[in-house]
Formats: structure tokens, C-alpha cells, sequence
């Protein structure tokens, strides 16, 4: 390996430490932020977000099928799909901050994004219906930074 790209890589991964750090924190933040929001287990639990050309999926799913979290999933979910559906997109907020991708354009959205909540095997979904652009945008970006900010605990499937 040449000296020069030896040297390249050292700066390269010298300038992206901070941001690692940063990100390393800001998602042991929204762990401990979930708790006082989610009544289920982040580290027993997988977020599965679902990007649709009209909006998407979010569900949440319990791999070891207990049934404890399983109920308070579907508790949670169906809670917070009625908020949705009213516009209040205030526990997200709560855990992942006021200026989390996507979030304003939600909270003015009352009445614009269909919200449905299911049972599904091991957990429970929210189905996202909306034919404005913008919103399916905004879904979409809410979604990605919900998955950057949950980490092992999120996945984005498409």
C-alpha cells in the first residue's frame, strides 16, 4: 500500500471518530429515551419499517414470540396509531427530538395519512395510506431516521 493512501485512510478515520461518537451517543440516548415512552423491550423487539409507493409500514415484532411483550406491543402500537391518525406524533418526538427527519410535516398531517393498526404474528403493525407526495416523503425520511437512531434494534425492508 502506497504511504500516501496509508495516510488518507488514517485522516479519513481520524475525521469520522467525532461523528461515531456522536452518533454512538445520540443512540444510547434514544434507548434510554424509549423506555419512558415503549412499555416493551427495545433488545427483545425489532422495528421493521416498510417504505410503500403511498406511505408504509411500521411494525413492530417480537423474534422469541413471548407473549408479555407481544401484548404490550399491540397495547403501545394501537395507542399510538390513534395518535397518529390525529396528527400527534408527540412520542416520537419525545424520544428521537423535535427536529427528527420527516416529523413536522406528520404533525401538521391530521386528516391527510389514512392510519390502521393490526395484529400480526409476534406483533403489530401501523399501515401509513396517504396520495401526497410530500407526505409519503416525509414518511419515508421519519422512517430512515428511525432506523439510523433504533440501530440493531430497527431494520428497513423493502
Amino acid at each position: 500500500m502506497r504511504r500516501e493512501t496509508v495516510v488518507l485512510s488514517v485522516v479519513a478515520l481520524l475525521l469520522r471518530a467525532p461523528a461515531l461518537a456522536d452518533q454512538a451517543a445520540h443512540r444510547a440516548d434514544v434507548e434510554q429515551k424509549s423506555e419512558g415512552v415503549m412499555p416493551f423491550s427495545m433488545a427483545l423487539t425489532k422495528h421493521v419499517f416498510t417504505p410503500t409507493a403511498n406511505g408504509g409500514t411500521q411494525a413492530v415484532l417480537v423474534p422469541d414470540g413471548d407473549g408479555k411483550q407481544i401484548a404490550l406491543v399491540r397495547s403501545h402500537l394501537r395507542k399510538e396509531s390513534a395518535a397518529f391518525a390525529r396528527g400527534d406524533y408527540s412520542d416520537p418526538a419525545a424520544i428521537h427530538g423535535s427536529a427528527m427527519p420527516g416529523l413536522a410535516a406528520l404533525q401538521r398531517s391530521r386528516g391527510k395519512i389514512a392510519v390502521n393498526y393490526a395484529d400480526i404474528s409476534g406483533g403489530a403493525k401501523i399501515v401509513f395510506v396517504t396520495h401526497d407526495a410530500q407526505l409519503v416523503d416525509a414518511l419515508h425520511r421519519w422512517f430512515s431516521a428511525q432506523v439510523r437512531d433504533h440501530g440493531s434494534h430497527a431494520a428497513m425492508k423493502m
